[in-house]
C-alpha cells in the first residue's frame, strides 16, 4: 500500500507556495499536478522537479464532476498499488478543491494513507486586494454549482472555476436570476500575479472581458441591508408547487381565486391573537403568510415582481415613513408619529384627491366604517368629546324605531345603517376596534350556544321539546360558567 500527500502549490506565483509544500514536492517519489497551467508550475519545472498532470483528461471528460472522480479514481488506483504520490492542486487543497473532497472520502472508506498539507488559497490575496474581511462571512461557489445559490445569501460571493467565456456566460445568466442585470459584480484576474486585473463590471457584462482563464474569479458584493430576506425555503417549495409537473391544484390558482383565502386566514390570525395561543398564532401567521408568497410566485411567473419587489418596497416604505427613526425628524408622542406618518403617505400618493381615497372597497363594513370616520378626523370634521357621540346614537335608534313603525324596508335598511355607523362611531370614542369587538361577541356567541346544544342533546335531542325559557336557562348556565371561570 502506497500513501498521497495533497500540497497546494498558491494562488499565483512561486512565491505564494509554503516552504512545507515546496519540499514535499521536491522530495516526492511521484509527482502529480491537477493542472500544469499555473505560474507555480513552470518555476517547478525550471527547477528541476519532474511532474505529470491531469491536463490531457480536461479535454475528453464530459462535465467537470467526472473530471474530478476520474483523477480520484487514478490517484487512489495507484496508491493501492504501492506508488508514493505528492498531488498538487492550484490554490489551497482544503479550499474549493473537489478532488480532495472526494480523495478524503475514498481513502477514509478504502484506509489508504492521505495526508493533506494545508497552503494559501486565492481568498486570502483576493481578499486583500477587495479590501473584504472574510470574519464577516463569505460564500465560495464553483461556477458550475451556481444552480444551487440560494434565493439570497446574507455575504458576499466568491466565484471560482471561471475557466474561460463560456464558463463566464453560464455564471452570469445564474446569477441574473436572483440579481438586476446592472448590479456591480468584480472580475478578478490572475490575482497575486505582475498582470494581475481587478474590473468593476455590471453583471450583463461579466463573459465579455479579455482575457478570462482558470485564474479568472468573480466577486459579487453582498446586497444591500435592507434588501435581503431568508424566505428561500417556502419560495423555492412554491416555486416548484406551481412549476409544470407541480401540484395540479396549486397550479391552477390565479390572485382572484386566492382572495377568499386570503381573507379567511387574516381572521384566523385575529382569533389566535385573541385566543392568546402563541403556538397556533405561530400556524395562523405561516398560513397568511403563504398567501402572500402565493400572490408573489404568480406575479413572478407572469413578470410583474417578485416576493423580493415586496419585502424591499415595505422595508423601504418603513425606512421612508419613520423619519423619526432613520432621519432628523422629531416626534413628542404617538400621536405625533402617526399624524406625521399620514403627512408623508398623502404625499407619496398625489393621485389621491380626497382623504378619503385609498381605503378598500371590500373592507368589511364596521372596518370600513371606523377607517372613514378616522379619515374624517383627521381633518377636523369630528366631535371634541364622547356625550353627543352617545347623543348621536340614541337619535339613530329612535329614527330606526320610528322607521320600523312605518314598516318601509328600505327605510328600516337605511336607518339601521345609520344606527351601526354611530356605534362604531362610538367605539372610536371608546378606544375599541368596532370589528375585533363583533368578532369576539360572535365567538361568545358560538361557546354558550354550543353549550345549550350540549344540553338539548343530553336530553334527547328534541329542540321543540323546549321553551324559549328552558333554552334561555340553559344559556344563562353557560354565562355563569364563564364568570365562575374567570373568578
Amino acid at each position: 500500500m502506497g500513501n498521497i500527500t495533497v500540497v497546494g502549490m498558491g494562488p499565483g506565483g512561486f512565491g505564494w507556495m509554503t516552504v512545507e509544500a515546496w519540499e514535499a514536492i521536491q522530495n516526492a517519489p511521484t509527482l502529480i499536478l491537477r493542472t500544469a497551467i499555473h505560474p507555480t508550475a513552470e518555476e517547478i519545472s525550471r527547477r528541476g522537479v519532474v511532474f505529470s498532470s491531469y491536463d490531457e483528461r480536461y479535454e475528453k471528460a464530459e462535465n467537470f464532476e467526472a473530471l474530478y472522480a476520474s483523477i480520484a479514481d487514478d490517484l487512489m488506483d495507484r496508491a493501492k498499488n504501492g506508488e508514493e504520490i505528492v498531488y498538487a492542486t492550484p490554490g489551497s487543497p482544503l479550499v474549493a478543491e473537489r478532488t480532495v473532497v472526494l480523495l478524503r472520502e475514498r481513502a477514509e472508506a478504502e484506509n489508504v494513507p492521505l495526508m493533506i498539507l494545508p497552503g494559501m488559497s486565492f481568498v486570502e490575496p483576493l481578499c486583500a486586494r477587495l479590501g473584504v474581511d472574510p470574519v464577516e462571512g463569505l460564500l465560495i461557489m464553483d461556477a458550475g454549482e451556481l444552480d444551487r445559490l440560494p434565493m439570497d445569501w446574507p455575504t458576499g460571493l466568491i466565484v471560482t472555476q471561471v475557466y474561460n467565456a463560456a464558463t463566464a456566460s453560464e455564471a452570469k445568466l445564474a446569477l441574473m436570476e436572483l440579481l438586476p442585470d446592472e448590479y456591480e459584480v468584480v472580475v478578478v484576474q490572475r490575482v497575486g500575479l505582475p498582470d494581475e486585473k481587478i474590473l468593476r463590471v455590471p453583471l450583463y457584462m461579466l463573459d465579455r472581458q479579455a482575457g478570462i482563464d482558470h485564474l479568472t474569479s468573480v466577486f459579487v458584493p453582498p446586497l444591500p441591508r435592507g434588501k435581503r430576506f431568508d424566505f428561500s425555503p417556502l419560495t423555492d417549495v412554491m416555486r416548484q408547487l406551481r412549476e409544470p409537473g407541480g401540484c395540479p391544484w396549486d397550479r391552477e390558482q390565479t390572485p382572484e381565486s386566492l382572495r377568499k383565502h386570503i381573507l379567511e386566514e387574516a381572521y384566523e390570525v385575529v382569533e389566535a391573537i385573541d385566543m392568546k395561543d402563541e403556538h397556533l398564532l405561530a400556524e395562523e401567521l405561516g398560513d397568511l403568510l403563504l398567501q402572500i408568497v402565493f400572490q408573489a410566485r404568480i406575479a413572478e411567473e407572469a413578470g410583474r415582481f417578485s416576493m423580493q419587489d415586496v419585502v424591499d418596497g415595505i422595508t423601504e416604505k418603513l425606512v421612508r415613513r419613520h423619519p423619526h427613526i432613520f432621519g432628523d425628524v422629531q416626534v413628542s408622542d404617538a400621536a405625533a408619529v402617526l399624524k406625521n406618518w399620514e403627512a408623508i403617505k398623502r404625499m407619496e400618493k398625489p393621485e389621491r384627491k380626497s382623504r378619503l381615497d385609498g381605503i378598500p372597497k371590500e373592507l368589511p363594513a364596521l372596518s370600513s366604517a371606523a377607517k372613514l370616520q378616522s379619515k374624517a378626523a383627521d381633518a377636523g370634521f369630528d366631535w371634541d368629546e364622547i356625550t353627543p357621540v352617545i347623543e348621536k346614537c340614541r337619535e339613530e335608534w329612535k329614527e330606526l324605531l320610528a322607521a320600523t313603525e312605518e314598516k318601509d324596508a328600505a327605510h328600516i335598511e337605511e336607518e339601521l345603517g345609520d344606527l351601526l355607523f354611530a356605534v362604531v362611531n362610538l367605539s372610536r370614542f371608546l378606544k375599541v376596534n368596532a370589528e375585533l369587538a363583533l368578532l369576539a361577541a360572535n365567538r361568545k356567541f358560538r361557546r354558550r350556544f354550543r353549550h345549550v346544544e350540549a344540553r338539548v342533546e343530553s336530553a334527547g335531542g328534541d329542540w321543540k321539546k323546549f321553551t324559549l325559557d328552558e333554552l334561555d336557562a340553559f344559556w344563562e348556565e353557560a354565562k355563569r360558567a364563564e364568570r365562575e371561570k374567570k373568578s
